[in-house]
């Protein structure tokens, strides 16, 4: 069984991120998504409300793409998170030459640590290469229109939160 682990903070999950699931999907038969407890980013949705809107989504995608896509909380080190769930795979979304500069160091490390998980990187869409979990914040905290970024259902906790 080919098993991939797509880490992040999910803070919110965007289309991005569902995007680069979708596409993952696609490739393997079990998708993990590694939701990041991370408490050093200071996440605006809890551990619960990030995986809860993660499940969400992923029920639908699973419906779609006929691959298992579950959540996973996590906050070791990413290499041995992808142990725990036996992923062979960690997949990374990119979306402009800043995130290769980054993931190349984190790619070069985890090798270190263990040179049998291969990392695969998945370029978001075109149609979602500007969309980053921060900005989609700044933009609902100053009541924007975040419409265009995430599903109507995280929409709506993006407004409940900053209400």
């Amino acid at each position: 069984m080919r098993i991939a682990l797509y880490p992040g903070t999910f803070d919110p999950i965007t289309l991005g991120h569902i995007d680069i699931i979708r596409r993952a999907a696609m490739l393997v038969d079990r998708l993990v998504i590694g939701v990041a407890i991370n408490r050093d980013k200071g996440p605006l949705f809890s551990l619960e409300e990030r995986v809860t809107m993660i499940e969400a989504e992923c029920t639908k995608l699973t419906e779609q793409t006929g691959t298992e896509i579950v959540a996973h909380p996590f906050d070791n080190l990413l290499i041995d998170c992808a142990h725990d769930v036996g992923a062979q795979l960690i997949v990374r979304g990119l979306r402009a030459v800043a995130d290769f500069e980054y993931e190349f160091q984190m790619v070069g490390m985890n090798r270190t640590l263990d040179n049998t998980v291969e990392t695969v990187f998945l370029m978001a869409d075109a149609g979602h290469q500007a969309i980053a979990s921060k900005l989609v914040k700044e933009i609902a905290r100053l009541d924007g229109d975040v419409s265009k970024f995430v599903t109507a259902p995280v929409r709506d906790a993006l407004i409940a939160k900053f209400a």
